[in-house]
């Protein structure tokens, strides 16, 4: 059984950020300012207390900006710029991008807009990597309860099974799931911007831009998208009002 820790991460920076206009008009969103620091610094100064050494940082939109503070920053984690200036690759066709710089073993991806605020104990991130199994895993999502979080408003993403394993929700159910081994669908999960994946995830990838959701789905298929359910709140920054609310729900006496 392969239990090794991830120290590389992949941080997803490249996108327009279009719902966090006008925040982002003159600026990419992962260098919105969240809490008096940006948040992609939020992203990988929680890596670095998890473990991570190196991380690669994709970047399209205002890409100049996001290298020139990245590597501003004073290591850890290393940093390496993985370039989509003349196209942007979306989320699966970012990593697939990546994979070079990423190398062999499995590593932590992470949204830059995902944030979340702890319960205690140990760390989230941690908490991911100890239960990575890459023997049994493609992927291992952090899942967060959707009355948990912030900033997002859906009916959740994912059903979990007592093992662990995943399987998307039934949009068009409100009832009861159709296999036994199901929690109902009204406690659906939502992703929580933070995964770990094996290199193998993307094997059969696609080439060009693509969602992350194509080989989320071929792992389901084969029993190999596992998740893990987020210890605190999780707060989606993806809109001004969401980066307000966050901010106040902190202010009002939330401590990380």
């Amino acid at each position: 059984m392969s239990l090794e820790h991830p120290t590389t991460a992949m941080v997803l920076a490249a996108g327009f950020g279009t719902r966090m206009r006008p925040l982002t008009d003159q600026r990419p969103k992962p260098l919105v300012t969240f809490c008096g620091k940006a948040l992609i610094d939020h992203v990988l100064d929680r890596l670095v207390s998890a473990g991570v050494t190196r991380a690669v940082v994709n970047a399209h939109h205002f890409a100049d900006q996001i290298t020139n503070h990245v590597l501003a920053r004073q290591p850890p984690p290393q940093i390496f710029l993985s370039d989509e200036r003349s196209e942007l690759l979306d989320t699966g066709g970012g990593v697939v991008h990546a994979l070079a710089k990423l190398g062999h073993k499995p590593f932590v991806v992470h949204n830059s807009d995902s944030v979340w605020v702890d319960d205690g104990g140990a760390c989230n991130l941690s908490r991911l990597s100890a239960a990575w199994n890459a023997d049994t895993m493609d992927c291992l999502m952090l899942l967060a309860k959707p009355d948990r979080s912030l900033g997002y408003a859906g009916a959740g993403d994912f059903i979990m099974s007592p093992d662990g394993t995943l399987q998307r929700r039934d949009r068009n159910s409100t009832a009861q799931t159709t296999t036994p081994n199901q929690t109902p669908a009204q406690d659906a999960l939502v992703f929580a911007g933070v995964s770990i994946a094996h290199p193998r995830l993307f094997a059969d990838a696609p080439g060009g831009p693509f969602s992350m959701n194509v080989v989320w789905d071929h792992a389901i298929a084969n029993q190999r998208l596992f998740g893990l359910m987020l210890n605190g709140t999780w707060m989606h920054i993806g809109t001004p009002d969401a980066l307000t609310e966050a901010e106040k729900w902190i202010a009002d006496g939330a401590s990380d």
